[in-house]
């Protein structure tokens, strides 16, 4: 990161959300487990509530009269809850058998290990001595981290800095210079090593976790994997919600369920994690209808966490190059956001739209497909036979107006639950200057979450705990509660209380006082504005409610 501020954002977004009980480190009384991460109180309301957005707008909520321009056919929305853990040859097929994996490296003087592709580092020459810096930091970390790393293996003080010669251009991945020859492993001072050379050669590391099925588990026939995304199950369900649903071709099946990922190197908060929860859509279509099917999912995806509030700045939308396509891809775009902690101008992923093809359903038909000669093609073994065979069950569509019969094309929005969590945290996280009980101006830490995305829509909130003032407010907490996420607060200053309710981004209060008592009014106090206005006690259901939904 090249931002000091942005890092000290990210650094206080992170301590409010343990403070206020959004998101724990796991297993935190004994020492935690990297890459896994608890949702607290808030936590687990903030997420319910972005996946019930997610689900009522792609899913429940979808206009089945709907039609895209110059697609013809109205487009159905159905779900499904698969099994995380699948029989073995989906992976197979799937490519994630083979094909899923990162590149790693250990030190074997530090005995750590590192994703080949985080490493970077710089040529550093002292008095002869050359050395090839490596770093597994980022931006003006890796810079700053590069140099102190050259200070002590060279032994020299800082205020001699500049009798180190460094290469020109800055910091340049390892696995590049590697493949290009212009550094030898033998070169390369690791990360946590005092000495160069203690990198060994890069190897695969598959992704996914394995485990055992059964009692006796042992042998290669007990292995299975927890699954590494939720499309596949609905892969493995498409002659089966045919079947059961009538639905027709375009229709799409929506899931919302838990992914697992060995990552070698998990990473900023819970940005990368081993276990998380993914968002995905799989959408059938005519593969002559396709393309304008991905920029329609493309184009609504970008405008739902818009419509939620991420700031338009801070989000693009960006298509990717023909080098950087999956074996399935025909085209993907990635919706990303700019996180506090990348560098300026950097931008990470939320979600990714991949226009499939029909990779997936002829796969798991014919077996394991590889791209050849612009074509897909059954990847064959040495015995002429296919290497990973399919099902052999028919995975095509027949359309029973048109009397056509073909393998359908996939569109597929994926998100991660996780990580739009993460950027609307910090998206919304704000500090300004608001007046005191006294008048006096104090700073406020406040969550400007949607009202949609809100743990918390609205506090009741007694201004004294004498004089009748909890008694109205219970009874008003009492009549919210089963309409909205409501919570009844009567311990300390009311400006404490507001504070409390800033930082978990709740934005209405509901203030019973010495008025409320008299004309049977209440104080109505708006997070965002501050704006405090009258309501009287018996339309404070109806109010808010229509607020909610104008929101």
């Amino acid at each position: 990161m090249d931002n000091p501020n942005e890092q000290s954002r990210m650094d206080k977004i992170v301590s409010l959300a343990k403070r206020r009980g959004f998101i724990f480190q796991s297993s935190e009384i004994y020492g935690g487990l990297n890459g896994f991460w608890d949702y607290g109180p808030l936590g687990v309301a903030l997420k319910r509530n972005l996946k019930e957005c997610w689900w009522q707008d792609m899913v429940a909520g979808h206009d089945e009269l709907a039609t895209l321009p110059g697609a013809g056919s109205p487009y159905e929305m159905t779900g499904l809850d698969c099994t995380i853990i699948m029989h073995p040859q989906v992976w197979k097929c799937s490519g994630h058998f083979d094909l899923f994996h990162d590149w790693l490296v250990d030190c074997r003087e530090s005995k750590r290990r590192y994703r080949y592709d985080h490493l970077q580092g710089r040529f550093a020459t002292y008095r002869a001595k050359r050395v090839f810096i490596v770093s597994d930091q980022s931006g003006e970390e890796a810079v700053a981290d590069s140099e102190a790393k050259a200070l002590k293996f060279f032994g020299v003080r800082p205020k001699n800095s500049d009798e180190i010669q460094w290469q020109e251009g800055g910091l340049v991945p390892l696995a590049r210079c590697i493949a290009d020859g212009t550094v030898a492993l033998a070169e390369a001072l690791g990360p946590a090593a005092t000495e160069p050379g203690t990198l060994t050669p890069p190897r695969e590391f598959n992704l996914m976790f394995e485990t055992r099925i059964g009692a006796l588990a042992g042998g290669d026939d007990d292995r299975a994997f927890l699954r590494p995304e939720t499309a596949q199950g609905i892969f493995m369900n498409f002659k089966n919600v045919l079947d059961t649903s009538r639905v027709r071709v375009p229709f799409g099946i929506g899931q919302i369920g838990k992914s697992f990922r060995n990552e070698i190197t998990p990473r900023n908060f819970t940005f990368r994690s081993r276990e998380f929860e993914q968002m995905e859509i799989e959408f059938f279509c005519k593969p002559d209808e396709s393309a304008a099917w991905y920029r329609f999912w493309r184009d609504r995806r970008w405008n739902w966490y818009l419509s939620l509030g991420l700031t338009a700045g801070k989000l693009q939308l960006r298509e990717h190059a023909a080098d950087e396509l999956s074996h399935y891809s025909v085209g993907t775009a990635d919706i990303e956001y700019a996180f506090p902690f990348l560098a300026t101008g950097e931008f990470g992923e939320l979600e990714g739209i991949a226009h499939r093809g029909d990779f997936d359903l002829r796969s798991h038909s014919e077996g394991k497909l590889v791209r050849k000669d612009g074509a897909l093609v059954v990847e064959l073994g040495a015995d002429g036979k296919p290497r990973h065979r399919g099902s052999g069950k028919d995975l095509s569509y027949f359309d029973d107006v048109t009397r056509e019969r073909y393998i359908p094309h996939v569109i597929e929005p994926s998100a991660g639950a996780d990580r739009a969590v993460l950027a609307f945290l910090c998206d919304a996280y704000h500090e300004d200057e608001v007046p005191d009980e006294d008048g006096k101006a104090r700073s406020r830490t406040v969550l400007k979450l949607h009202p949609r995305l809100a743990p918390i829509k609205v506090a009741i909130l007694p201004l004294v705990k004498k004089d009748g003032m909890p008694e109205v407010a219970i009874a008003l907490y009492r009549s919210l509660k089963t309409q909205l996420a409501c919570m009844y607060d009567e311990k300390g200053s009311i400006g404490r209380r507001y504070a409390r309710q800033d930082e978990a981004g709740t934005p209405w209060c509901l203030t019973i006082d010495g008025q409320t008592l008299a004309d049977q009014t209440v104080t109505l106090r708006d997070r965002d504005s501050l704006t405090q206005i009258r309501l009287p006690l018996n339309e404070c259901v109806s109010a808010l409610r229509t607020r909610l939904q104008e929101s």
